[in-house]
């Protein structure tokens, strides 16, 4: 899978070797890939077809390139490259030929896409036309249109599972469970493609976007929860003592839970990894929640008269304006001004064979530095950078600098969650402002990432939550919130199915499908790794199973709280 076979024959009198470097490694030095012997001898080495390849044909004894060429090769194919000296007093050449064809690796994509657009399709279509039948033939309950309110639980279920319909945003539980299966499902591989698993560092695949999305949530779930229990005479302290329980249930999940060794069992202190999503999620929970306890409004002021009444929604949180203010600065301060040894100050390269090589111990700059020395080596260890970029230091995507720009993330969400207050009823104005924050958001991003993936000033990066990162999936989410509230709860063409349910069941999920994905029957071993079709099926077939979970649990019921 995602490996092809390229033979090389040399025909010259001299040996040479071959060398490559991946376009998608950021200033990488070329790395021995084959030596070829004289006099028509063949070398085979097996590549990478995931990314295009920039290779080269050196002279072993001397200093000089003979060829050089970039090429996407495609997944199960057979190449040769011959290096001949067509005629006397020429410069050798490099011809190529293809032995055997390649497969299509995108084929099992394109049919399950495919398939999931029809099942899409029918989710919506079926639920509609029979709404609008039953409109025509008569005035039950069960076909009006269901009517939003603004107080969704943050937690995994409603107060009254019940009154779902009658009392949930359900929009914002359908972009919940969106966020929750794409993840399910990319945490189970992805079905093999590298545009479902994590960016190697810099850039944004599907898997990148997962998180951001439900730290989003999170933060408009914070504000429309609080806001409703504070207009229901819910005190402060009782707020705080809700809040520091679900964070400390969060962190212990992600403790105790979630951290295995395979070589010393459960437990193990020689295998923990104290960072983590749920220990991330956790603490940002808790700091959104104390702003919205301390200086969150539960009625909003007539105060249209003023100047800055088209601002209205944001003027009046100055305070939690403030504070995010100095958070990101912080950030900003830590990441280009702290002095890290020897590595240059303000790096947020990968190091390793990065950078022409020159950093090879500086993975993450500032905030791989500020994890190596809180936690030693109790953080992740196989980060997403280790195979393309050959880095050797551990390096944690939930580590402490990111958790500063995951609580930023969050705060824009309680921005998504304060139009919804200040704007109810007025559904115009909420998807007005929405678009507004998008274009805002999307907008800033780009001129911080300068419109690519490893240049401008502050580049698009998952794995430090980077300032650029944060932006751009603040607008993407401003985006699927606002059309999922305009399709969902305004217009009312789609109930929110299959999602809504993983959505109501949030922590359940996936510390299920963390705990016992990789056991029958969600998964099992592989007999033909030549090709994407059976990981693919294998990964799909994981996710509907949770999601059918999810929907049973529905049925009788049951949620798991915290």
């Amino acid at each position: 899978m995602d490996q092809a076979l390229l033979t090389f024959q040399n025909q010259l009198e001299e040996e040479v070797q071959v060398s490559y470097r991946s376009d998608f490694c950021h200033k990488c030095v070329f790395q021995h890939l084959v030596s070829v012997k004289p006099d028509n001898s063949n070398s085979s080495a097996t590549i990478s077809t995931r990314f295009s390849l920039t290779l080269k044909v050196d002279m072993k004894n001397r200093n000089e390139t003979l060829c050089r060429w970039n090429q996407t090769y495609e997944e199960g194919g057979h190449y040769s490259v011959w290096i001949q000296l067509p005629a006397v007093f020429t410069q050798p050449v490099c011809s190529f030929s293809v032995d055997k064809s390649p497969n299509n690796a995108y084929l099992p994509l394109l049919v399950v896409a495919l398939l999931l657009a029809v099942t899409a399709l029918l989710f919506v279509v079926v639920p509609y036309v029979h709404r609008r039948c039953c409109t025509k033939c008569s005035k039950t309950i069960c076909c009006q249109d269901s009517q939003y309110t603004v107080d969704n639980d943050d937690g995994e279920t409603a107060d009254n599972p019940s009154k779902t319909k009658q009392s949930r945003l359900l929009s914002l539980d359908t972009f919940r469970g969106f966020a929750l299966t794409v993840m399910v499902f990319v945490n189970y591989g992805g079905g093999g493609y590298w545009f479902l698993q994590h960016a190697p560092w810099n850039g944004l695949t599907v898997a990148d976007l997962v998180m951001p999305w439900f730290v989003f949530i999170m933060g408009t779930s914070v504000v429309l929860a609080f806001s409703s229990m504070q207009r229901r005479g819910v005190g402060r302290l009782q707020l705080l003592r809700k809040s520091a329980w679900r964070t400390a249930v969060l962190l212990l999940l992600g403790f105790c839970f979630l951290n295995y060794s395979p070589r010393d069992g459960p437990l193990s202190w020689s295998w923990l990894r104290i960072p983590g999503v749920l220990q991330r999620l956790g603490f940002t929970y808790f700091v959104l929640s104390l702003l919205q306890t301390f200086w969150g409004w539960t009625e909003i002021p007539e105060r249209e008269h003023h100047w800055w009444k088209l601002a209205q929604d944001v003027v009046l949180h100055w305070p939690q304006w403030l504070i995010i203010v100095l958070l990101e600065t912080l950030w900003l301060c830590i990441t280009f001004l702290m002095p890290v040894p020897d590595c240059p100050t303000g790096y947020l390269g990968a190091g390793g064979i990065g950078d022409d090589g020159l950093y090879p111990n500086c993975t993450g700059g500032a905030a791989g530095f500020i994890d190596r020395w809180m936690f030693g080596d109790n953080m992740y260890r196989y980060p997403t950078c280790k195979e393309l970029y050959q880095t050797v230091q551990p390096f944690d995507p939930e580590g402490v600098l990111g958790t500063i720009n995951s609580v930023v993330m969050g705060f824009l969400g309680m921005q998504a969650g304060n139009i919804m207050i200040f704007y109810k009823r007025r559904n115009n104005h909420i998807l007005g402002r929405y678009l507004v924050w998008a274009v805002v958001l999307g907008t800033s991003a780009a001129v911080l990432c300068e419109c690519t993936r490893d240049g401008g000033f502050i580049p698009v990066n998952k794995n430090l939550w980077s300032l650029s990162y944060v932006m751009c999936m603040g607008c993407f989410s401003f985006l699927l919130l606002g059309g999922m509230f305009f399709i969902i709860d305004i217009k009312g063409w789609w109930s929110g199915q299959p999602f809504i349910n993983p959505g109501m069941n949030s922590i359940l999920v996936y510390v299920g499908h963390s705990l016992l994905g990789f056991y029958f029957p969600f998964s099992w071993e592989i007999r033909f790794q030549e090709s994407h079709w059976e990981l693919l099926l294998q990964n799909l077939w994981g996710t509907a199973l949770w999601v059918l979970i999810a929907y049973l649990l529905y049925r009788k019921k049951f949620f798991l709280r915290i």
